[in-house]
């Protein structure tokens, strides 16, 4: 029987943001099957120094891990989208300092996830929602962290659920960074989706919605 942990943030710890909805983790309890277990270690405004703490808790019949962190870290780098910059390729310097920072800090946690051995599933950081102020730049600076995050992943041999492509929808947000019931229902299939494949004995897969 399986038993999926959610490490990380507020992605999987939205309960208060879905106003009395499911969070993730009852969306997963929801659609595991029968006998399969679920529980949130992830914690609302964690960053990747944080996760080292949830590990901490981890119950000792756990057999999966999902892992979505990243976006405090990066919400704490916005404020560089405001510096003043001489140039276009000073500006992307400066950026370039945050993506190395934010890469240490993300490899060093996750070889910690990894040394329990379980098998795991990393995410990226979604988007912020279409209508959301400064959409476009958001998107785009967002872009060089989670390109650390898929090297991670795929250097060593990781499921990467890309969010980006799973979140894709106004309606998949309850608010810029938080997801809807809408959006968490279809992490919830992603995250099973992931364990039942691992049980196959697939090595890693990119979950994204049904085609339309």
């Amino acid at each position: 029987m399986a038993h999926i942990i959610l490490l990380g943030d507020s992605i999987f710890d939205n309960a208060v943001y879905v106003s009395g909805g499911p969070d993730v983790v009852r969306q997963v309890r929801d659609v595991i099957p029968e006998g399969w277990q679920a529980t949130l270690l992830a914690v609302d405004g964690a960053v990747t120094s944080g996760v080292s703490s949830q590990l901490k808790r981890m119950p000792p019949d756990a057999t999966h891990l999902v892992l979505s962190v990243g976006g405090n870290d990066a919400l704490g780098f916005s404020y560089l989208l405001g510096e003043s910059v001489r140039s276009v390729g000073e500006g992307v310097a400066v950026l370039e300092q945050a993506q190395r920072r934010f890469a240490s800090q993300y490899r060093d946690m996750l070889e910690g996830v990894l040394a329990l051995g379980l098998p795991t599933a990393v995410c990226t950081i979604y988007d912020t929602p279409p209508s959301a102020p400064n959409h476009r730049i958001i998107k785009t600076a967002l872009a060089l962290f989670n390109d650390e995050i898929s090297r991670a992943a795929f250097s060593r041999g990781l499921p990467l659920i890309d969010l980006r492509l799973i979140c894709n929808e106004e309606g998949d947000y309850a608010n810029p960074i938080e997801p809807s019931v809408q959006g968490g229902a279809k992490m919830a299939s992603a995250i099973v989706a992931f364990a039942r494949d691992d049980a196959k004995g697939r090595s890693w897969i990119i979950a994204a919605p049904e085609p339309r």
